[in-house]
């Protein structure tokens, strides 16, 4: 069964939490058997140290886990206490839960059987999954019917608060085998989920798997049943928000759904006003009803809650409905005024918009959010102040002889700016202060603070305004912070960084899951990622990420160095027709091409770790996270890895991509189509050691390619409101008809957004596209990371790639 996105958990090494272990286990046997050491008879107590609580903190991996209940199982066998049974059953129950997890399935049903002789009620919840995980799931359904049945005869719903979370518990999976295995229509699956609402009325899993069955049948409610329709929707987005309410475990899925059910329906809601519809005044009564929802969740969720879906409200500003519009802003200004640093630095690209109305409803809402909180004034006037100027320096033109600027001479007004005594602290907008961190715990927490540890904020800049080389002339700044640090920024004019910038946020959304997930967390896998603000729609800066070098750069150097570099001049000699034969496009790559660019990249990792460990630590850190971003840009579809765009880490090795401007396969579409899925080329496979793809690289591409699919509901979710985001720009529009093809509000209504939501499904799903022709049926995640892996490395395609792209490095 589908794994959910889940809050924080704190990141440990290997070794760090083999001795955290150690220590955790030394600490329960000091408390347990200093009784029994003092009187014979004595009690081996757990209730001094909170096993559960405990448990609760430790890594979520069998190897953490399972060391940690058997030496609890010791201790407990050492007393014969009166509830000896039963705790000793609940340890084996722990076990088995652990190991199933880790699909360790004999393990598991050992521990199963070893909790058999306790009778504890929950015991037939583990076994059912038990069965589930094997594949068995009409058998785990039996049995879990006849355990209900069995611990709660009749369905009476329990007195003590254990039994009724077992019970609910119990429910919900019932309900969740019916849904899964489809062997029941959905009344009866909708029952089930009811009955868990109303025994746990606040636990968030029981409101979320309603709101999402609900959300699953909505299709089969066709348009011409709009009452049912808005009913419906009313129904789901109560649930989707009471679940929030207790907990943010599913935020990542609720919080975005729930949104856009109620902005599309808004919507739609507008269209029919608009051209008369005859059911319009059922629909009015209907959205009428949902925005009374939506405003009390507004009330009764915390702020940060709503931060995590920031750019999807955002980007929807403009919406038609002028009643949507007033629940809308009232929650962004309260999202700004509880989080003004970061909201700020978020809405800066809508409030610099060039469409009138996209400018002026982002004033309202600040308007709105000094009336909440009058000193917001001068921090919002500031903040205006200084994106204005940074403006200016992202658009001054450079002559290209020039290679340095000077802050006190071109940029006066800037630095006089922030050197103002009464100038506001604005934050310096790195990643680590933007994204939220959740609770671990379940609740609202509305006092959580999702950003914490310190903040920098702009104390002045350095003087040195270094112009880089590449074509648009990207300026390299440094901000000085108030903790004393430095800071580096890229002001980057003639970009639109809006898809840049969602994408980095999906990108921290993988590496929730990553952390999360005890195989990926083991190997350390995780996508490095950085901040991108944009400051208007073809403007921004860019976090610089230090001590990186381009693939392209270290190899031209290496090859420099041993006389075989190809000149320019030359290599466009090589350059062959789109339309010639493919024979030909082979022969003059492996004949011409491939000889004159051996494998190389290899000797960069000796000559930057040069001591056996660094050298082995770095290599398995690239190769890994070259796993990663492999997996996760073929999912979405990025193009353009040419040399300049994958970066490589100096201290750690690690991969880091940059430019996520071509993305959902617009490579496809270029003069020379990219018809590989992603980069791995001869040097990229030469810097993974003599064992090339094979070993951590493969295997890395599975975790994560694991993962993704399991996660694919929620991930999907998240996608969707990234694709059908208005400030996400699509094709760009034709020269002299911009303003026909995008209306005044800015707002696209997007067909193409469709197609690549099907797209990116059907990939996580193993379906392989050619040409958008689907071949075959979807293959085993193995059998899909070997295809991949397989095209990647063909030099029948390789050879048809541009040849600015470099398929020969």
């Amino acid at each position: 069964m589908s794994k959910e996105l889940c809050p924080e958990v704190v990141v440990l090494s290997g070794g760090q939490e083999r001795i955290i272990n150690m220590l955790h286990m030394l600490c329960e046997l000091e408390h347990s058997i200093a009784p029994v050491l003092q009187q014979p008879d004595g009690d081996c107590s757990k209730d001094s140290l909170n096993w559960h609580a405990r448990l609760e903190m430790t890594q979520n991996s069998y190897r953490a886990k399972e060391p940690i209940l058997a030496l609890r199982r010791a201790l407990l066998s050492l007393t014969k206490r009166e509830d000896y049974s039963e705790e000793m059953g609940e340890c084996w129950l722990q076990s088995a839960q652990v190991a199933r997890k880790a699909g360790h399935h004999q393990t598991a049903y050992n521990a199963l059987l070893n909790a058999g002789k306790s009778k504890l009620s929950e015991l037939y919840v583990e076994r059912a999954k038990w069965l589930w995980s094997k594949g068995e799931a009409h058998q785990g359904l039996i049995v879990l019917q006849k355990g209900v049945e069995l611990c709660f005869p009749g369905n009476q719903v329990p007195s003590d608060a254990k039994s009724k979370i077992i019970h609910g518990e119990a429910l919900l999976l019932v309900g969740r085998f019916m849904e899964e295995t489809a062997n029941f229509e959905s009344n009866a699956v909708m029952k089930k989920y009811k009955d868990v609402t109303n025994c746990l009325p606040e636990w968030e899993n029981g409101h979320f798997y309603l709101a999402k069955y609900y959300d699953k049948l909505m299709p089969t409610v066709t348009e011409n049943k709009m009452e049912k329709q808005g009913e419906l929707i009313r129904y789901i987005v109560t649930h989707f928000g009471r679940s929030l309410r207790f907990g943010n475990q599913f935020i990542y899925q609720s919080m975005p759904r729930m949104l856009s059910l109620w902005l599309d329906l808004g919507a739609k809601a507008y269209e029919c006003e608009k051209v008369g519809r005859h059911d319009r005044a059922q629909m009015k009564a209907d959205l009428a009803k949902i925005n009374k929802v939506i405003t009390e969740h507004t009330q009764l969720l915390a702020p940060y809650q709503f931060l995590t879906a920031f750019s999807q409200l955002i980007s929807r500003i403009c919406h038609s409905h002028s009643e949507v519009f007033v629940v809308l802003m009232a929650i962004i200004a309260k999202v700004f005024v509880a989080y003004p640093q970061q909201a700020m630095w978020m809405m800066t690209a809508v409030s610099k918009s060039s469409y009138p109305m996209r400018m002026n409803r982002c004033k309202e809402i600040l308007s709105n959010a000094i009336h909440m909180k009058p000193a917001l004034g001068k921090f919002i006037e500031d903040a205006t102040r200084l994106t204005d100027k940074l403006l200016e320096l992202c658009n001054k033109s450079v002559d290209g002889n020039t290679s340095t600027l000077s802050m006190g001479i071109h940029f006066k007004s800037l630095k006089k700016l922030v050197e103002e005594q009464t100038f506001s602290e604005i934050l310096i907008p790195l990643q680590s202060v933007m994204i939220p961190t959740l609770p671990s715990v379940p609740g609202t927490h509305s006092n959580h603070d999702p950003f914490p540890g310190g903040w920098a904020y702009i104390a002045g800049f350095g003087d040195t305004i270094e112009i880089l080389a590449s074509l648009q002339k990207p300026k390299k700044i440094t901000l000085k912070g108030s903790d004393g640090k430095s800071y580096i920024m890229m002001c980057k004019p003639k970009d639109d960084l809006r898809k840049d910038c969602r994408l980095m946020e999906f990108n921290s959304l993988i590496n929730k899951c990553l952390r999360k997930d005890a195989e990926s967390r083991r190997r350390e896998l995780h996508i490095r990622t950085y901040a991108v603000i944009p400051l208007n729609e073809e403007c921004g800066i860019i976090e610089w990420v230090n001590n990186t070098a381009g693939l392209r750069n270290i190899l031209i150097k290496l090859y420099k160095e041993k006389g075989i570099h190809m000149p320019g001049k030359e290599l466009r000699q090589c350059m062959i027709p789109k339309t010639a034969p493919l024979q030909e496009k082979l022969k003059v790559f492996k004949e011409t091409l491939l000889p004159r660019h051996p494998p190389i990249f290899h000797e960069w990792f000796l000559r930057t770790f040069p001591d056996p460990t660094s050298w082995y630590n770095s290599r398995s850190a690239y190769s890994r996270s070259t796993a990663v971003m492999s997996m996760v840009g073929y999912i979405l579809g990025l193009g353009d890895r040419h040399g300049e765009n994958i970066l490589f880490d100096s201290l750690t090795g690690e991969c880091v991509h940059v430019d996520f401007n071509c993305l959902f396969n617009k490579g496809e579409s270029f003069d020379f189509p990219e018809i590989v899925p992603f980069r791995l080329t001869q040097n990229m496979v030469s810097g993974m050691g003599p064992m090339g793809i094979e070993g951590l690289f493969r295997r890395a591409c599975e975790v994560i390619m694991r993962l993704m699919r399991d996660q694919r509901e929620p991930l999907m979710s998240v996608l969707k409101t990234f694709l059908h985001d208005p400030l996400v720009e699509w094709s760009k529009p034709v020269k002299g008809n911009s303003k026909a093809q995008v209306n005044e509000t800015g707002e696209i209504v997007n067909e193409k957004a469709k197609t690549h939501v099907l797209d990116i499904d059907q990939r996580l799903q193993g379906v392989i596209k050619n040409r958008n022709r689907v071949k075959g049926l979807p293959l085993s995640i193995e059998g899909h990371v070997h295809h991949l892996i397989q095209d990647a490395t063909d030099e029948n395609l390789l050879c048809q790639m541009y040849l600015g792209w470099a398929p020969y490095m």
